[in-house]
């Protein structure tokens, strides 16, 4: 199976944790737009979307689906998205696609994470793809010297702007051993709108593509 083929296999599988009567909580990314597609089968039966990105949203109301304001729904069942890592905990690294900020917005609410991706994206230590950091824009060099203070290279993300009118940092060269360590010293540092260090609020449920079929992971309780 090709890369894509296995992206489409986990964005499948995920349909089986959407309830009929639902809002469904929509990440961003290639394999998430493979779920959008998916979910859109069943569109009568949900009653509609909280999208984590504006190109999720357009893609979801594109294919009939009504797209609700956070602020305006009581409760979240589910959050579908991918990862560009996973490890054994669950946590993840995010945020390739930008959408890091109002992906972990959603993922907080949601009362179960769903995580769809391919095998290639597991990993037993983070850090090896590139840690997404958002930032105010004013403050891009100040927070660029105290991600190198961590040990870490980061690098402006060229002629990208996030959805919420901020810059990424894209940080090159960790090995984030401590992902849920990392992720609250980073946060700690002024101008950081938030990093793409999902630990925390890792994922409930992971939904590994392989060639020999969908695993289903559950997270360990705590």
């Amino acid at each position: 199976m090709t890369q894509d083929e296995l992206k489409q296999a986990a964005a499948h599988a995920a349909l089986d944790y959407i309830t009929d009567g639902d809002i469904v909580g929509v990440g961003t990314g290639s394999t998430v737009n493979h779920f959008i597609n998916a979910l859109a089968g069943m569109r009568a039966r949900i009653r509609g979307a909280v999208s984590s990105s504006e190109a999720s949203s357009a893609r979801l109301r594109a294919h009939g689906i009504e797209v609700f304001d956070l602020n305006g729904i009581a409760s979240l069942p589910v959050y579908v998205d991918g990862a560009d890592e996973i490890d054994a905990s669950f946590a993840m690294i995010k945020g390739g696609g930008g959408a890091l900020t109002r992906e972990k917005i959603v993922a907080a609410v949601s009362e179960r994470f769903v995580c769809i991706c391919d095998a290639s994206k597991r990993v037993p230590v983070l850090g090896r793809f590139p840690l997404p950091v958002e930032v105010i824009p004013m403050a891009a060099r100040h927070v660029a010297r105290e991600l190198r203070r961590l040990g870490g290279e980061p690098k402006t993300r060229e002629g990208f702007i996030t959805d919420n009118g901020n810059l990424i940092l894209d940080v090159h060269g960790l090995e984030i051993a401590d992902p849920v360590g990392m992720e609250t010293r980073i946060n700690q540092i002024v101008g950081v709108v938030t990093n793409g260090l999902f630990a925390e609020r890792g994922a409930d449920v992971l939904l590994l593509a392989t060639a020999a079929g969908v695993e289903r992971h559950t997270a360990k309780p705590v």
